[in-house]
């Protein structure tokens, strides 16, 4: 048989493995195998200590261990504390107005409302309504929004259907109805009172409003409405309906904002452009009067001719009504009856 390959190492020069041995007694002490190993991770223990402390030590670290919040979320708090105010401020103001329609109608609670929303008094609520208007505008131009809401529709029927049929299947009595309440959830007949009586004050709203702009009420929201008519009457052909929409919402909220902003200027011009219109109104005014009255002179000086005229026809008239009438010569009636010639027969007179 051939034996077992043999390996010899030549060098003898080898540490000795064993922790006992005299030779590794500086290497194994303390459990460290080099004092640089131990150096080092002590001082990696003192950064590590170190850099707990500082964080111990930060304010933010010591405002929330005395339980003080930090700035971030104190500012997050009374924004959102804000907001929730403006917008119960809001809610508030539907109210009816006081100063009625110029028949003396009342105004609708919404009057008061978008007066409140579009006067951005509360900024909060106005600018979280314009956005979401906004959102809501470019959602139904981009998403279809009805597709999505049959799909949950089918989505939540089928889940529901197979639950119920898979537990009867299973288990004899099926899922969904083990969920079925005991009473099924109906609206009040106040809260639907209430409902109506909103959409009727809603409804309203329009209606009024229309009214009082086509019968000028208010002369600026007349021109402001002829304006924008006459726009849209030239944009629609070529923006698109949810377009014009989106136009019609930024000026609603923005231009009371401009206005709101750069009220001092808005108003000197439009008094200065009141004055120049007064201006012409009484040129004009006067310009008509000059006319009128020239008018009233021609016509009073041509109906003095006329009814001189009139009278000397009249007059004439008269004239020949009152001279003598001119006798006429008729012949003589017979007093005798005629001669016949003799021997004839004399006619009898008739009875």
């Amino acid at each position: 048989m051939s034996e077992a390959p043999h390996l010899e190492l030549s060098n003898t020069n080898l540490p000795d493995l064993d922790p006992s041995a005299p030779s590794n007694a500086d290497s194994y002490t303390n459990g460290s195998s080099n004092p640089e190993s131990a150096q080092n991770g002590s001082s990696f223990l003192e950064a590590a200590q170190s850099a707990m402390a500082s964080v111990a030590n930060h304010p933010a670290a010591q405002n929330l261990r005395n339980g003080e919040v930090c700035p971030v979320a104190q500012n997050v708090k009374a924004e959102t504390a804000k907001t929730k105010s403006e917008f119960a401020d809001l809610a508030n103001a539907r109210t009816t107005p006081n100063q009625p329609a110029a028949t003396g109608q009342p105004l609708t609670h919404y009057h008061s409302m978008f007066y409140r929303l579009l006067s951005w008094k509360n900024p909060r609520a106005t600018a979280i309504s314009f956005a979401l208007s906004v959102l809501f505008i470019f959602a139904a131009r981009y998403l279809n929004v009805v597709r999505y809401i049959f799909k949950a529709i089918y989505m939540i029927l089928g889940a529901t259907a197979t639950a119920e049929i898979a537990g009867k299947l299973a288990f004899g009595r099926g899922f969904t109805s083990q969920f079925r309440p005991r009473k099924y959830f109906i609206i009040p007949k106040a809260s639907l009172e209430r409902l109506l009586d909103d959409v009727e004050q809603f409804i309203n709203f329009f209606v009024i409003e229309s009214q009082r702009i086509l019968f000028a009420e208010n002369v600026y929201a007349t021109v402001s409405a002829f304006f924008a008519s006459l726009m849209s009457y030239f944009l629609i052909k070529f923006v698109p309906l949810w377009g014009l929409t989106l136009i019609a919402t930024t000026v609603a909220y923005l231009g009371p904002l401009v206005y709101i902003k750069n009220k001092k200027v808005i108003d000197a011009h439009l008094e200065q452009a009141g004055h120049m219109v007064n201006q012409q109104a009484t040129q004009i005014k006067d310009m008509a009067a000059q006319h009128t009255g020239n008018a009233a002179k021609t016509f009073q000086s041509y109906a003095g001719e006329y009814t001189h005229k009139a009278q000397d026809a009249i007059n004439q008239y008269r004239g020949r009504s009152a001279s003598p009438e001119v006798k006429r010569d008729f012949p003589v009636v017979p007093k005798h009856e005629p001669v016949t010639e003799k021997g004839g027969p004399v006619p009898e007179p008739a009875s």
